[in-house]
C-alpha cells in the first residue's frame, strides 16, 4: 500500500496535463485502499485527513491551517478550485442543453457538422445494387470560439487567515456560480445567432403579443423530425407559459405547488433564464443540438494561492460552444 503520510507535494503536481489530483492519483491510487477506513477517499481527501485539515461544518478549521506546513500549503489551490467547480455545478443549467462535451488541450478546436436534407433524414428501402443514400460529415469553416470566463480573488492572506473554511467556501461557490451563468449566456448566444458558420436558429413568430397554447404547439410541430425536449425561456416567457389555462390544469398545479417544479409543455423541460432575451424562447432537441468545448478545468494561479499571494489571483475556466445539428435549435419570439 502506498503510504499518503510520505508523499512529497510541490507546485509541480499543478503543471502536470491531467491536473492535480489525478497527477496525486498516480502516486497515491485510491485503489490501494480498499476495504480500509479511507475507502472512499480520493488521493486528495486522504492529503486533507494527512494534515487534519477539516473544510465542512461548524467545526472546520480556519484558511490558516493550510500554511502549517509547505506540503500542506500544495493543497489549497485544489481546495478553492474544487469548492468553485462546486458551485459551478449547482448553477450550471448547461448540463439540461448540452448534447455533449468535448476536452481539449489546446486552444484550436474545429468541429463537425451534417446538414442533411429532407431527402437524407428518410432512410429509404435500397434496391439490390443500387447505392445506399449517403449522410455527409464534415468539418466547420470556422474555429470553435473559447472564452475564458472567470473572477479575481482579490483578498490579503492576513484577512481571510481567521477565517473558518466553511464559511470562505461559500464564496468560492459564488464565483463558480458566476461563471456557470456567463458560460449559459455564451451557450444562450450560439443557439440563438450560430457559433459564425452561417448556422443561426430559424425563428418562429408569435401569433400575438404573447406566447398561446397554439404557439406552442406549431412550434413542437415545427421540430419534426427532430425532439422538442428543452424549452430556455426568458423569465417573462416563463411566466406566460406557465400562466396559460392549459398549463393550470389540476394535475399541473398539484405538481407546481407540490416541488415546486413547473409543469412541462409538450413534454419538454422548462428552463428559466435570464441569459434568453425577454420575449423569446429557445427550444432545443437536446440530444444533438450544442456541443460544449473545454480546454482544461477550473484554473487557478497556483503560484500566489501556494505563496500566500492572494491579492488578485485570478480562477477561471476555458470554454466554448458548437452547433452540431442546425435545425435541432429554433427560437420562438
Amino acid at each position: 500500500m502506498s503510504n499518503f503520510e510520505t508523499i512529497k507535494l510541490d507546485k509541480g503536481l499543478y503543471t502536470a496535463s491531467k491536473g492535480f489530483t489525478a497527477a496525486l492519483e498516480e502516486i497515491d491510487p485510491s485503489e490501494n485502499y480498499k476495504g480500509t477506513a479511507l475507502e472512499g477517499l480520493d488521493a486528495f481527501e486522504r492529503q486533507l485527513k494527512r494534515f487534519d485539515i477539516k473544510i465542512h461544518g461548524a467545526a472546520s478549521d480556519s484558511v490558516e491551517k493550510f500554511f502549517q506546513t509547505t506540503d500542506s500549503a500544495a493543497l489549497f489551490p485544489e481546495y478553492i478550485a474544487r469548492a468553485v467547480r462546486k458551485g459551478l455545478e449547482e448553477a450550471d443549467l448547461l448540463p439540461y442543453i448540452v448534447a455533449t462535451k468535448t476536452n481539449i488541450n489546446g486552444l484550436d478546436y474545429r468541429t463537425i457538422t451534417s446538414v442533411p436534407t429532407a431527402d437524407e433524414k428518410e432512410l429509404k428501402e435500397t434496391a439490390e445494387g443500387t447505392a445506399i443514400p449517403e449522410t455527409v460529415v464534415h468539418t466547420q469553416e470556422n474555429l470553435v470560439k473559447l472564452k475564458k470566463r472567470g473572477r479575481m480573488l482579490v483578498a490579503s492572506y492576513e484577512a481571510i487567515r481567521f477565517q473558518r473554511l466553511d464559511l470562505f467556501t461559500v464564496t468560492l461557490r459564488q464565483i463558480g456560480a458566476y461563471i456557470a451563468r456567463t458560460q449559459l449566456k455564451d451557450a444562450v448566444d450560439v443557439l440563438i445567432n450560430g457559433d459564425g458558420n452561417s448556422n443561426p436558429a430559424p425563428t418562429a413568430d408569435l401569433a400575438g403579443a404573447s406566447v398561446t397554447y397554439a404557439d406552442l404547439v406549431d412550434f413542437w410541430n415545427s421540430f419534426d423530425p427532430y425532439a422538442l425536449n428543452t424549452l430556455i425561456a426568458a423569465p417573462d416567457m416563463a411566466a406566460a407559459i406557465l400562466k396559460l389555462q392549459e398549463m393550470r390544469d389540476a394535475a399541473a398545479g398539484l405538481t407546481f405547488h407540490g416541488d415546486g417544479k413547473p409543469v412541462t409543455p409538450l413534454g419538454a423541460n422548462l428552463l428559466k433564464s435570464s441569459a434568453v432575451p425577454a420575449g423569446k424562447i429557445i427550444g432545443l432537441d437536446k440530444t444533438c443540438a450544442l456541443e460544449q468545448v473545454s480546454a482544461g478545468g477550473i484554473l487557478t494561479e497556483y503560484d500566489k494561492l501556494i505563496d500566500r499571494q492572494l491579492e488578485r489571483a485570478a480562477i477561471s475556466q476555458i470554454s466554448g460552444f458548437a452547433k452540431i445539428y442546425t435545425d435541432a435549435s429554433r427560437v420562438l419570439a
